[in-house]
């Protein structure tokens, strides 16, 4: 099948497209193929929400349900093999594309979001989903939390690729390019010979739940003529940040050593207030070296009728006024990003418990 024009032109300009979402029946009804083959898929990513949608809502995973019940395995363990198994199989049928595109190819695996705040939890978690699943273009997904950052050094000391995910502040991205970057030192300080070619990363900061938190405060503050723009403002100065880091001394002497640049993601960038254009997460973060993660309803509305916008390099300037005009607004950005962060690890944590509930009650009707 030929490749959609809009997504290859995209991709062409240095984003990589990667789906957010997985099922069992995805992989099996060839679905995930036909999104490689025709809208220039490269990776996927999940979360316990995709996770939660995919068990509750298909019988595809009745005959493992069934097994594990009968081994009499716990819920925890049962959930870990069900996830394991979905993104095993996904990372094989990547695996032409990560031959082809070493950065690519990836699948991203999230250790349980109640660990978020607990730092030995979640590398030690980490570790055993890495070794479980046992690919190597899968990614560890840690999140951007403060307990997360220490994990994200010590994983990456340790040769594991790390997805690092709830990232919404510039202030904690900056933090997340020095954890990745400590953790490539460590490596090489305990080992001068290492090779840090293996080790991948990229560095997941949220869009579109930005513009609806802070569109709401705008609204109350008598700005709205502020309202859409606070995402994309975020996002372009991440990138900007990501230039600085990423072409500092520091950096080039891990390069010297293999090591490759943590990619910027832009994740949730399906848009959530139809008065925006449907496609605008996409086509306005358009720069080399990033991914984008999107719904497949995002995808297919680029592949139809979107369109690229300004280049990321140059919409600094005006980005930096536009969140300095926001501030001024009243807008405390500093609430923003903390409530933002709280509520993304409470919506996962959320997700996580209904799908525990959800696979106990199959465990036990198939026991």
């Amino acid at each position: 099948m030929a490749q959609n024009e809009k997504l290859a032109e995209l991709s062409s300009a240095g984003v990589a497209v990667w789906l957010d979402d997985l099922s069992r029946d995805r992989i099996r009804s060839g679905n995930l193929q036909s999104l490689v083959d025709e809208y220039s898929v490269v990776g996927v990513t999940t979360n316990p929400t995709i996770f939660a949608a995919a068990i509750s809502g298909s019988d595809s995973y009745d005959d493992q349900l069934h097994a594990l019940a009968v081994r009499k395995v716990s819920v925890e363990e049962a959930l870990r093999t069900i996830t394991a198994s979905d993104v095993r199989d996904a990372c094989d049928l990547l695996a032409p594309v990560a031959q082809r595109q070493p950065g690519d190819g990836r699948v991203s695996l999230e250790v349980a979001p109640g660990l978020a705040h607990d730092t030995d939890a979640t590398a030690a978690e980490a570790a055993h989903l890495w070794w479980l699943v046992d690919r190597p273009n899968l990614f560890i997904k840690i999140p951007a939390t403060e307990a997360g950052l220490p994990a994200i050094t010590t994983s990456i000391a340790r040769g594991i690729s790390v997805n690092v995910t709830l990232i919404f502040s510039l202030e904690r991205y900056r933090a997340v390019m020095d954890a990745y970057l400590a953790g490539l030192e460590q490596r090489l300080a305990e080992d001068a010979d290492a090779d840090l070619s293996g080790i991948a990363s990229v560095a997941s900061f949220f869009v579109s739940r930005v513009d609806t938190e802070i569109d709401k405060r705008l609204e109350k503050a008598g700005a709205e003529q502020l309202k859409g723009k606070a995402a994309l403002a975020n996002a372009q100065l991440a990138y900007q940040a990501y230039e600085e880091v990423f072409s500092s001394d520091r950096w080039k002497a891990l390069e010297a050593k293999g090591a490759h640049p943590q990619r910027p993601l832009w994740a949730s960038t399906g848009v959530k207030n139809p008065e925006y254009a449907d496609t605008l997460y996409v086509s306005e973060l358009i720069a080399p070296g990033t991914v984008n993660t999107m719904p497949e309803k995002t995808m297919k509305a680029y592949a139809d009728h979107g369109s690229p916008g300004t280049p990321v390099q140059k919409t600094y300037d005006d980005a930096a006024a536009t969140m300095k005009a926001i501030a001024d607004a009243g807008v405390d950005l500093d609430d923003v990003f903390r409530v933002l962060e709280d509520e993304g690890v409470q919506k996962f944590v959320d997700s996580w418990d209904e799908l525990t509930e959800s696979v106990r009650t199959q465990l036990e009707d198939k026991a």
